[in-house]
């Protein structure tokens, strides 16, 4: 079992950055897979970008060059850096946790981002 809370979203112009951190109840050492969704309103929910534990990282083509997804192990805190952001970003993104591969999926509360032209 684990608990996310994410922070971070908030209102930005396009062109402008925003740093979403998710914070997990437990250590995030060794957790198979770490990642960020987003989806926007009457639309399906999307892969942003995901980590293994290994440290490999995979982005959506639309955020590649944009986002970055990092870790803190101290802090048990996975960030979500955004950057150039675009009116097509406005989402709510969702941190995820997948503990082992055969493991369920944890989800956060989301976060509300929103880029205004």
């Amino acid at each position: 079992q684990v608990q996310l809370v994410e922070s971070g979203g908030g209102l930005v112009q396009a062109g402008g950055s925003l740093r979403l951190s998710c914070t997990a109840s437990r250590s995030i050492l060794g957790i198979y897979a770490m990642g960020w969704y987003r989806q926007a309103p009457g639309k399906q929910r999307d892969l942003v970008a995901i980590m293994s534990s290994g440290g490999s990282k995979n982005y959506a083509d639309s955020v590649k060059g944009r986002f970055t997804i990092s870790r803190d192990n101290a802090k048990n805190t996975v960030y979500l850096q955004m950057s150039n952001l675009k009116p097509e970003d406005t989402a709510v993104y969702y941190c995820m946790n997948k503990i082992t591969a055969s493991s369920r999926e944890y989800w956060g509360q989301g976060t509300q981002v929103t880029v205004s032209l």
